[in-house]
């Protein structure tokens, strides 16, 4: 049986660029653009599949296309009819970016009502991932339905994954964000939180006191994510830093911590150390940041 990657969430319409008013159509998304660089840095004999939902329009057609070309597989993605993509735009200004969503309308909302569809698209997955916008968008009781088929799916010996990926404007409240989000790490074998989003909701003064937290969780494997700064990759019995390669370019910092987590995750199935591991994500997230938009082409990250 192939060995096969699922990455669960949201693809977006993303609008990038913005000079002169001139801005550039893609597609991408925080749990897309990981599977994208997972596709890109796997062994090609693994398969990769993304579970989410789409409308009928024009839109969701060509979000299907790109997957399909790209070797991203589309056999689990629901449509929802009189739904389309979400959609966002990045605007740059005073080097930071800035940015403007639609997704009121979002079939990826709706991707976890059916519990069958859910199972079956986990069902035989060797790693499982997923994010805190994925738990994010969806209503309360489906975030039940969905860790629940995550369960099932580790119970049956897939590797499940989060990105906690706060995103407070996402949520109802503080409170219901860090509740939810703790819940779902609670399930998961690896963790890649990011530090300086973390730090504000749950207190964390170091990177050391954000891995610890995750570990008293029952998480074998976490990797803390700090900017530029080095990222702390702690288990139960080591602990390693790692600083990113000097003299990276920030041209767009865009999908930068999702490539990070699909360069490690695909080191790691290759059977490579915490350390050469965080090493070929920093190289990768390095990479990524030197371009417009968060998916690069795959030839320049392998």
């Amino acid at each position: 049986m192939a060995q096969r990657f699922v990455s669960i969430g949201e693809c977006m319409i993303e609008m990038a660029g913005g000079e002169d008013r001139q801005y550039r159509l893609g597609y991408a998304g925080d749990t897309l653009n990981t599977a994208w660089y997972m596709r890109a840095l796997l062994d090609p004999a693994w398969e990769v599949d993304y579970f989410t939902a789409l409308g009928e329009d024009r839109y969701s057609g060509d979000i299907r296309k790109f997957l399909d070309s790209n070797g991203i597989g589309t056999q689990f993605i629901g449509t929802v009819k009189g739904r389309r993509p979400g959609l966002y735009m990045i605007h740059q200004e005073h080097g930071d970016r800035h940015f403007t969503y639609w997704r009121d309308q979002s079939a990826a909302k709706l991707m976890a009502e059916d519990k069958d569809a859910l199972n079956v698209a986990l069902e035989g997955a060797s790693m499982v991932y997923f994010s805190g916008i994925t738990m994010a968008i969806l209503h309360p009781r489906a975030r039940g339905r969905l860790l629940g088929a995550i369960v099932k799916a580790r119970d049956a010996g897939a590797k499940i994954v989060f990105d906690p990926n706060l995103r407070p404007a996402l949520w109802s409240s503080q409170r219901v964000m860090a509740s939810m989000l703790t819940a779902a790490a609670s399930v998961c074998d690896i963790v890649l939180p990011t530090h300086s989003d973390e730090a504000p909701v749950f207190g964390d003064a170091s990177v050391e006191e954000t891995a610890d937290r995750y570990l008293e969780l029952g998480v074998e494997e976490v990797v803390v994510k700090d900017g530029a700064n080095p990222a702390l990759i702690a288990t139960a019995g080591e602990r390693v830093t790692v600083a990113p390669p000097a003299g990276a370019v920030v041209v767009d910092p865009t999908g930068a911590g999702d490539s990070f987590n699909g360069a490690y995750l695909s080191a790691r199935l290759a059977g490579k150390s915490l350390q050469d591991a965080a090493a070929a994500a920093h190289r990768v997230a390095g990479i990524v940041i030197g371009q417009r938009g968060a998916l690069v082409e795959p030839g320049l990250v392998r």
